[in-house]
C-alpha cells in the first residue's frame, strides 16, 4: 500500500478532502521526526513509541578486507516498539505471508 493509497482510504472513511489527509499525514510524520530529532520519544497509543537511543561504537568487519578492523563509531538511531493493538494485528503473519504480501507490493509498485 503506498502513500498515496492510505490518502485516498482515509479520505473515502473520513470524508475528508485528499489534500487535507494528506496535509495532516506529513505534519504528523514531520512533527514525530521533530521530536525524535530533539531526542525526545513519541508514543502513539495502541500503535507504539518511537524512541532515539544511541547505538555503542564498535569494530566491524570490511568482507573484501577482512584482516582489517574498521571502527564504526556510536551513533544515535530510532527504534520502535510495537504497541499490543499493532502486535495482535501482525500476530498470526507467516514467514510465507509476509513474503507474498511484499512480493505482491514490490509488483504493484512496478506497474
Amino acid at each position: 500500500m503506498t502513500k498515496h493509497d492510505i490518502v485516498v482510504r482515509i479520505s473515502e472513511e473520513t470524508g475528508l478532502g485528499r489534500i487535507q489527509v494528506a496535509s495532516v499525514i506529513q505534519k504528523t510524520m514531520t512533527c514525530i521526526g521533530e521530536q525524535l530529532a530533539l531526542g525526545r520519544k513519541v508514543e502513539l497509543r495502541k500503535f507504539g513509541i518511537f524512541s532515539v537511543t544511541v547505538r555503542k561504537a564498535r569494530v566491524g568487519r570490511n568482507p573484501n578486507v577482512p584482516n582489517v578492523d574498521v571502527m564504526i563509531p556510536s551513533r544515535a538511531v530510532v527504534r520502535f516498539k510495537s504497541g499490543k493493538d499493532l502486535r495482535d494485528l501482525v500476530v498470526n503473519l507467516t514467514a510465507q505471508k509476509v513474503k507474498a504480501a511484499a512480493e505482491a507490493q514490490s509488483a504493484e509498485t512496478r506497474k
